[in-house]
């Protein structure tokens, strides 16, 4: 028998500077949590909410703006699986189903990480190579495939 996994509903954004499209540079942060894990700004959705909601109210939270341009969404809904290594007490869900958005900063200096509750202690933008060296491991697949489709459709 095949037991259901159970994925949490996130939307998430891949944030280009206020330089695209002259110069294509990456937005990541480091997890205030867990030290070395860079990743995309991202959160739950909550049950009253849009996606796009969700997006602007998670980038508030995350990274004290949400002045930002919508420049495509993702058409399909990207799951991975957390880690054997994450706690089910503070994952209580084995892995998330996420959309994800590309957008535009209008203003880079609107960034302030330092929100109510900080989740990031450190960003920096960063070009296509160095982003795959530096994101947390189990999320480089996903982020290929999100970026790679931005790509095809020739917004990258």
């Amino acid at each position: 028998m095949r037991i259901k996994k159970s994925y949490r509903p996130n939307v998430a954004a891949v944030i280009l500077s206020s330089n695209y499209p002259n110069k294509c540079e990456f937005f990541i942060a480091q997890r205030s949590d867990i030290k070395g894990a860079w990743q995309f700004p991202q959160g739950g959705i909550d049950e009253d909410e849009t996606p796009l909601s969700a997006l602007y109210r998670e980038l508030k939270e995350e990274i004290g703006t949400d002045e930002i341009e919508i420049i495509a969404e993702c058409p399909t809904w990207i799951k991975y699986d957390f880690p054997s290594t994450l706690s089910k007490k503070l994952y209580p869900f084995d892995g998330q189903r996420q959309k994800y958005f590309l957008v535009r900063l209008k203003n880079d200096s609107s960034i302030n990480i330092q929100t109510d509750i900080p989740e990031f202690d450190e960003y920096q933008f960063v070009g296509y190579d160095e982003l795959f060296e530096r994101v947390t491991h189990f999320k480089k697949q996903v982020y290929k495939q999100v970026i790679d489709y931005f790509k095809k459709e020739g917004y990258l």
